[in-house]
């Protein structure tokens, strides 16, 4: 099936590189739609409401990606290998993230002793100390790459289930391919809810 991401208005730099495909085609994805995206909030990139799965057979190659967490170290997507990963991208200018920020935390809490790891990448904040106030203030424990000027969007896969709005999440599947994508913010039920199929999987 094929798939557009229907994004709101934006700053012209924000659209630049988060512009990476307007329309997918995926064989085997399945999509459900959702409107919990705050409309009075234009500070943000809206998603479409989709959240879509891929099933395993139908899913592409593994995503790479490094760059620098908040705390200046190296950090890679590979070290990860072997677990399901949750990826979310998120901005401290962003208020559905910051409505999501401590559900993810508390998910993270109750699913890392079962083989789940979680990263963040925290997109458009030209200033670190900013970005750093908003893990404190939600209780972050996971690690997020900073990626300022949004080239680490830029990364993924031309045509893949790539994040498309602020806020994105993607879930991982143990060999790093993007099993799941929700373009709007996810409630800790939601992601708990998302994540169980995929940790299901034997490999």
């Amino acid at each position: 099936m094929s798939e557009r991401a229907g994004l709101r208005p934006s700053p012209r730099t924000l659209v630049a590189a988060l512009a990476v495909a307007s329309a997918l085609a995926l064989a085997g994805c399945s999509s459900t739609g959702s409107s919990s995206s705050d409309s009075s909030n234009t500070s943000f990139v809206k998603g479409d409401g989709e959240v879509t799965t891929v099933a395993a057979a139908h899913r592409g190659s593994a995503i790479s990606l490094s760059g620098k967490d908040l705390n200046g170290q190296q950090l890679a997507l590979s070290s990860f290998r072997g677990k399901v990963v949750v990826i979310n991208v998120w901005g401290s200018w962003c208020g559905p993230c910051r409505a999501e920020a401590s559900g993810f935390e508390q998910v993270y809490q109750a699913q890392q002793g079962k083989g789940v790891a979680f990263l963040g990448i925290d997109t458009r904040d030209l200033q670190e100390p900013e970005a750093q106030a908003f893990v404190s203030s939600h209780g972050l424990t996971y690690p997020s790459l900073y990626d300022p000027d949004g080239s680490l969007l830029l990364h993924f896969p031309a045509g893949s289930l790539d994040p498309q709005a602020i806020p994105s999440t993607l879930i991982l599947d143990r060999q790093g391919r993007i099993a799941v994508r929700a373009l709007e913010p996810l409630e800790g039920s939601q992601l708990t809810q998302l994540l169980a199929p995929v940790l299901a999987e034997k490999s």
